[in-house]
């Protein structure tokens, strides 16, 4: 079996590399509850775009420090009420995509939001004063010099987590069906969101991003998305003085210590090629799962088209 990390045993019992902050839970714990006293105010306002199977609407609310977060939001016109949901997450630096992409599971009779992360390519407010790093990349390292509170993948977990809850209090839809997939960047997101909002009841994550940064640097991999973290040291901390005050601050926004509060089941997809987000780095975060959960291998793919994928993922929704 073709292998640029570790042998598939070796993966299934690799336990992750970076250090975990001691207060991570109540770290947690406590931004939760900063993200349920944001007045949400939901605002839905219809799309241009109009199909006859569904409503499409851009849906708006707020989140953790006062931005406007957007979402697409499809709604079915002939499905039964309650009726199952899915929230979907876009790879880095990308957007929610087009309205045709999410038909699919229209055609099921699900309602689907899809969120454009803050900053990145979609119509999200990055709201946040930050010194240091930039906006449409760089949300790794962005907030890193402020202290984790800052850390914006800190609020983009939290947006993700406040999405399924507000999709879950829609009137149309059924809050005990509600799913989450997505890849990379959006792999990452559907492990936070699944941890932070654990009524989500299946998690499709592929090739997940945002886990295990010490061992993308160990293995000189951070390059291509991880990239910023090289970038960082070599502007800020040249001779390494910080590494493990980074790192461990790092932690604080690394899925692998989110992913023991999943109580959802889960399918995760692996190319074993992978040098984008290290197979070692996914499995970090897939072994520390304890809800029921799967994991789909790729031998010879990399950070790519997986072939079928996007049809086992819409099988497994049907579960919902």
């Amino acid at each position: 079996m073709p292998t640029i990390d570790m042998t598939l045993d070796e993966l299934r019992q690799y336990k992750g590399t970076n250090p975990c902050p001691v207060d991570l839970d109540s770290f947690w714990d406590e931004s939760i509850q900063e993200m349920k006293s944001v007045h949400a105010n939901v605002e839905l306002v219809p799309s241009k775009f109009q199909v006859p199977s569904a409503d499409c609407f851009d849906l708006y609310f707020t989140g953790v420090g006062g931005a406007r977060i957007h979402a697409k939001y499809l709604r079915p016109k002939h499905a039964s009420e309650p009726h199952p949901a899915v929230v979907n997450f876009h790879g880095y630096s990308l957007d929610s995509g087009d309205w045709i992409d999410k038909l699919s599971y229209v055609s099921l009779g699900y309602s689907v939001l899809a969120m454009d992360c803050r900053g990145q390519g979609g119509k999200s407010e990055d709201s946040g004063s930050i010194k240091g790093g930039n906006t449409y990349f760089g949300h790794i390292i962005r907030g890193l010099d402020m202290g984790p509170k800052h850390l914006l993948f800190r609020q983009i977990f939290l947006d993700t987590a406040q999405l399924a809850g507000i999709a879950m209090e829609l009137p149309e839809v059924d809050g005990t069906r509600v799913g989450a997939f997505g890849e990379s960047q959006g792999g990452g997101l559907v492990l936070a969101c699944a941890a932070l909002e654990p009524r989500i009841k299946l998690a499709a994550p592929v090739f997940p991003f945002l886990s295990d940064y010490k061992r993308v640097w160990d293995m000189d991999l951070d390059v291509s998305a991880y990239q910023e973290l090289r970038n960082y040291f070599r502007q800020f901390d040249p001779l390494h003085e910080r590494e493990d005050e980074i790192f461990e601050n790092l932690g604080y926004i690394d899925i692998q210590f989110l992913a023991k509060r999943i109580r959802g089941k889960v399918m995760m997809a692996v190319g074993l090629m992978d040098t984008v987000c290290p197979p070692s780095t996914q499995f970090a975060a897939y072994n520390k799962i304890n809800a029921e959960k799967q994991v789909v291998i790729y031998p010879d793919f990399a950070h790519e088209r997986l072939p079928g994928i996007n049809d086992r993922t819409l099988e497994f929704m049907c579960g919902l």
